[in-house]
């Protein structure tokens, strides 16, 4: 009697086997995000998953619920305008760390800022893995990338601090170590109103990995388990990344806010009273 495994029913299996390198934590995170969904009761038809362009934009192309793969760093507007005409619809931008925080930063900024009720996961492998390894925002300093072949001198976003400082109402970061702990984050994150955000952090073997001479995948994970450092709560200003030293990870922030569809119809309900409450019916 064969088993089904729990995450194939949110999988379109006829685009498989994915272009994932072997080794790449894309795939772990892909199968903590199905369980996420199992587990939060989400119904597929209810879920909409959007990514932009790298080894993680493919993500929505693999996910057997309403996507939308989309032009370079754009991930956040698509999502925006699919939100604001489904309200009723889950909204989960699902991209790598160059495509949302390099030419997609801006977006991710006023989207934080605004409060839109969407989620966002960043896969975050420190390099742009599809297009040969160059610098990203939150490559650590002294790492060696195709544009930085003597090492990076420039210091990276610390993502967790720009979710909470530009708004977001719910910031974690994980490793794909972490499977249980990501998986419980990205349940969390669905199910909150408002702008949530979860960072993994994410072996890219081919590229990164071999030119910092880290070892293979597994090395990576091992260095994962022993860098980790669970602190949930901690200041998100403390939590900057590097070549050495910690990796802290856990829940940083959970709060509560207006979403930006809660305060624009509380404004125009202010604004134009009855007459709002007719036209938005």
């Amino acid at each position: 009697m064969s088993v089904e495994n729990p995450a194939e029913r949110y999988l379109r299996s006829d685009r498989m086997p994915h272009i994932w390198c072997p080794g790449c934590g894309i795939g772990t995170t892909v199968n903590c995000f199905t369980r996420a969904i199992d587990e939060s009761g989400i119904p597929m038809d209810r879920l909409a998953v959007v990514s932009g362009i790298g080894c993680t934009g493919r993500v929505a192309g693999y996910m057997h619920v309403d996507s939308f793969h989309t032009t370079h760093g754009r991930a956040i507007p698509f999502a925006t305008g699919l939100k604001l005409a489904a309200p009723d619809m889950k909204v989960v931008v699902y991209s790598g760390d160059g495509d949302l925080f390099a030419i997609g930063g801006n977006h991710f900024i006023h989207a934080a800022r605004r409060n839109l009720d969407m989620t966002v996961i960043c896969v975050n492998n420190l390099t742009y893995g599809m297009t040969g390894g160059q610098l990203t925002p939150t490559t650590p300093e002294e790492a060696i990338a195709s544009t930085s072949p003597y090492g990076n001198f420039e210091h990276p976003f610390n993502l967790p601090y720009l979710a909470e400082s530009c708004g977001a109402v719910y910031v974690a970061r994980w490793t794909t170590y972490h499977v249980t702990q990501m998986k419980k984050a990205m349940k969390e994150a669905l199910l909150k109103k408002g702008f949530s955000f979860v960072e993994v952090i994410s072996p890219c073997p081919t590229l990164y990995g071999r030119r910092n001479r880290l070892g293979d995948s597994l090395d990576e994970m091992k260095t994962y388990k022993t860098r980790s450092v669970i602190k949930n709560g901690a200041d998100t200003k403390e939590v900057d990344l590097g070549m050495t030293g910690s990796i802290v990870v856990g829940k940083f922030v959970d709060r509560e806010r207006a979403t930006y569809q809660d305060a624009m119809e509380a404004f125009y309900s202010r604004k134009l009273g009855n007459r709002y409450v007719r036209a938005s019916q």
